[in-house]
């Protein structure tokens, strides 16, 4: 297989990168995570109030697979800042309790931002469900 091969899926990650400052892509929806991971990271950008970007890697699996190639980072959540990768959750929550969240992302701590990094709305989302078309 050559290098050139088309790759629809891989150009459409890397266009997402490259076009907005901050990228998160998760499990679900920012409004409707689908795993606390996700949910734990975007409650940490939205405690920070710099609008970001963010993608559902469940409806295609090609996604995580090729986001995964193309970041070297096997877990989702994924937070883009500026087209680096900055790392799954476990690393942004860090970044956030220490203030380097904020220094990344060029924003100033809201002054009542809790020194711990804010846990999801609701812990644990509601399962994903799925459809049966076999029926």
């Amino acid at each position: 297989m050559s290098d050139t091969t088309e790759n629809p899926i891989r150009d459409a990650i890397t266009e997402a990168i490259s076009e907005h400052d901050v990228l998160l892509f998760m499990k679900g929806t920012p409004e409707r995570p689908m795993c606390g991971f996700s949910a734990r990271t975007a409650a940490a950008l939205d405690a920070l109030g710099k609008p970001y970007a963010a993608v559902d890697v469940l409806p295609d699996p090609r996604i995580r697979q090729e986001l995964s190639s193309l970041s070297n980072w096997p877990t989702i959540p994924q937070l883009f800042v500026n087209g680096e990768l900055v790392g799954g959750c476990d690393i942004v929550t860090e970044m956030y309790e220490s203030g380097e969240l904020a220094q990344v992302m060029g924003v100033q701590p809201p002054s009542d931002a809790p020194a711990d990094a804010p846990v999801a709305a609701e812990p644990g989302a509601p399962p994903l469900q799925i459809d049966n078309k076999l029926a």
